[in-house]
């Protein structure tokens, strides 16, 4: 009995570990697309989406209220990835509050010792910002302030990211919840970034 035990610890197990993670493997390697090629991203904002890993953000006209919401994404998501070289923060609002948004980058990049190179701030007309929110075709809805308290993942291909599982279609992750960013949008952030980092050493453009 014991001679059984012994072999089913040692080549029983590891067979079943090593079948569990190559399927955890090929479940979430890739993140999915919900969005394909979306071409409105740099028609609208005249910036450069090809070739970028993208976090996406509508702030609106009452950019003081979300302050709590980009000092989030600032800390958990931005400050842990901005060095890679391909990934930028582009927060969109409206014409006309240039000063506020100007205050909280300030605060962004202060109060937190944040290199705000790689975070962008775009200001729109209404009917510009709503038909870029638009293009994304989510079941989600900008406020009356053209504001949208989730964060959104746009691939290199200006494609939009993000789950599609038993839980259903997660277009955004909203940035209100320190949870929602910790528990999903970190690990999916990981992911891509992963994934990006593998396509380029296929294509030999880089070696560690």
């Amino acid at each position: 009995m014991k001679k059984y035990l012994v072999l089913i610890i040692l080549f029983v197990l590891p067979l079943v570990a090593y079948l569990f993670f190559a399927s955890g493997i090929n479940n979430f390697a890739k993140l999915p697309v919900l969005t394909e090629s979306i071409e409105e991203l740099e028609l609208i904002t005249d910036k450069d989406f090809n070739n970028k890993i993208s976090i996406l953000l509508f702030l609106g006209n009452d950019i003081e209220n979300r302050e709590g919401d980009a000092l989030n994404l600032n800390q958990k998501i931005y400050k842990r990835f901005y060095q890679f070289k391909d990934f930028q923060f582009i927060s969109i609002s409206p014409l006309g509050i240039e000063n506020k948004t100007n205050l909280l980058k300030e605060k962004l990049s202060s109060g937190t010792n944040t290199d705000m190179k790689n975070w962008s701030f775009i200001h729109l007309d209404e009917d510009k910002i709503n038909e870029l929110f638009s293009s994304l075709s989510t079941n989600l809805q900008l406020d009356e302030n053209l504001s949208s308290p989730y964060a959104y993942i746009i691939d290199k291909f200006s494609s939009l990211r993000g789950r599609d599982d038993s839980d259903g279609i997660k277009f955004g992750y909203d940035s209100r919840s320190v949870a929602d960013i910790n528990n999903n949008m970190l690990d999916d952030v990981k992911i891509i970034l992963a994934e990006y980092r593998l396509a380029l050493k296929k294509n030999n453009i880089f070696k560690d």
